[in-house]
């Protein structure tokens, strides 16, 4: 401790204060390799500075952080922070710097290492309610935003199902939060191909020697939303009554590609497995539109007219 200076030794005794309340001075002293006595100075160093540290005496007396007019600093390490950044995530939205949330978490991503804080502030910032799915691990979370901060390729054991299981050698590109769902968006080397990955179905990761430089027209966000539209059984193709920047203001990109069909119409090209679900969301925006291809969409849309005009005309479900 000799080659650390006193402000750095206080606040590691305040660190291990915050951790575990109660921990004696002689318990301090072995741990940080001080004296009783450097222990008791440096205790005393913290409340002239005024953070409150009270003490009990007799046995089962220490130390622990007081409750005082100004809030003590506190002491995570990254993962820790992480931990906090991705709890705040899945329950508000914490994009507004102006929110007391929002504004908590800034002041986190701000004192984080500047490698690990770079991918998380872009977590944060992409972040979007929507649906409610489960948290992924937060150490494999962190591991794999580091290596795509530092860019060095992974492998990883995938889950590909109940019992299944598939190692991959990937590049990490970016880590995204979309709807509440977290993805690992990179190449992978085992399928030679790009690849969009669900990072609570990664069981491990280990890092590779070899680094990787990610595409120079990266936009992660626009990249997965892309890349989650296709691939489905089912096709889709769809001709709204809209410009495409109208259209792009109510459907999200992970929906279909937009093309534009002159100024006042465009195609939406897709794939799905939900053509029910699919239907329901293209009958909740405001433009009218045509099924143009996709015998599956179509019968879906033809059933959910059915029964909305069965709503409101109840002979219909006599017939």
């Amino acid at each position: 401790m000799d080659d650390i200076s006193p402000t750095a030794r206080a606040l590691l005794v305040l660190e291990m204060v915050q951790n575990q309340p109660g921990i004696g001075a002689a318990q301090l002293a072995s741990r940080l390799g001080l004296t009783d006595r450097a222990v008791r100075r440096n205790v005393a160093v913290l409340r002239e500075a005024g953070i409150p540290v009270e003490s009990t005496r007799g046995r089962y007396g220490g130390y622990r952080a007081g409750r005082g007019l100004r809030v003590p600093p506190l002491m995570f390490t990254s993962t820790e922070a992480l931990a906090l950044v991705m709890a705040v995530l899945e329950g508000h939205d914490a994009a507004d710097p102006e929110d007391p949330v929002g504004s908590a978490l800034g002041k986190i991503v701000r004192v984080l290492p500047e490698p690990l804080a770079r991918p998380v502030d872009a977590i944060r910032r992409v972040t979007a309610r929507g649906w409610d799915v489960g948290v992924p691990d937060v150490e494999t979370t962190a591991a794999l935003v580091q290596a795509s901060a530092d860019r060095r390729r992974v492998r990883m054991t995938y889950r590909l199902g109940p019992g299944r299981e598939r190692e991959m050698d990937v590049d990490p590109w970016a880590v995204v939060v979309r709807h509440r769902r977290w993805y690992l968006l990179g190449w992978s080397h085992t399928k030679d191909a790009r690849r969009v990955l669900r990072v609570d179905r990664v069981a491990r990761v280990s890092l590779r020697p070899e680094t990787f430089t990610p595409p120079d027209d990266l936009d992660p966000v626009r990249a997965l939303e892309e890349q989650l539209s296709q691939g489905w059984r089912f096709d889709v193709e769809v001709e709204l009554d809209a410009p495409s920047a109208d259209v792009e203001r109510w459907l999200p990109r992970s929906f279909g590609r937009l093309e534009a069909l002159g100024e006042r119409r465009t195609r939406l090209l897709a794939t799905t497995d939900e053509p029910e679900w699919y239907a329901a969301q293209l009958a909740g925006q405001p433009f009218g539109f045509r099924v143009a291809g996709g015998q599956e969409l179509r019968t879906a849309v033809d059933g959910l007219a059915d029964r909305l005009r069965a709503a409101v005309d109840p002979a219909r479900n006599s017939t």
